[in-house]
């Protein structure tokens, strides 16, 4: 069954490049008493989540922070290497999006938000989505019905509701 609003997230520790190389870190830690913007997508360097879905919060970064949403957390189930580079590529790093890998997926599997699409190589990936999270309890969803679609999980549709 798929997260939904009122829901905890799981603690789960994600992925990220650090000084000396891949580093854990706990989601929980991220998100304990903070309101945090969550968004989570198919995968790095892909057509609708390099075009759409990572520059709509990089266009919106600050009007969350305006609003009290100290975080904005990108996941995808990708390497921390992967992650790093499309960070660096797309300048989501640089305008202070965490960039995490769910490397193996359980996360994505924690909150039903896996799904597969085999004809264009997708296995084990994380829909689109993203989320306000108020001290690790989901306040707001968006999810979009297809994965090539950034609509309602965009930053603009997402920084509407806060």
């Amino acid at each position: 069954m798929a997260i939904q609003e009122g829901d905890r997230l799981p603690d789960a520790e994600l992925l990220r490049m650090g000084d000396s190389g891949p580093e854990a870190v706990s989601l929980a830690s991220l998100v304990s008493g903070k309101t945090v913007a969550l968004f989570a997508l198919p995968g790095a360097y892909t057509g609708v989540c390099t075009s759409a879905h990572v520059p709509s919060f990089i266009r919106t970064k600050d009007q969350f922070a305006d609003k009290g949403v100290s975080e904005v957390i990108c996941v995808a189930v990708n390497d921390p290497f992967v992650m790093k580079a499309w960070g660096a590529d797309t300048g989501a790093t640089d305008a202070g999006i965490h960039m995490l890998g769910d490397a193996d997926g359980a996360f994505t599997r924690a909150v039903g938000m896996g799904f597969d699409a085999p004809p264009a190589g997708f296995h084990g990936r994380s829909r689109r989505y993203a989320m306000i999270v108020e001290d690790g309890v989901v306040k707001t969803l968006h999810a979009e019905e297809s994965p090539g679609v950034c609509e309602t999980s965009g930053g603009e549709a997402l920084l509407a509701t806060v």
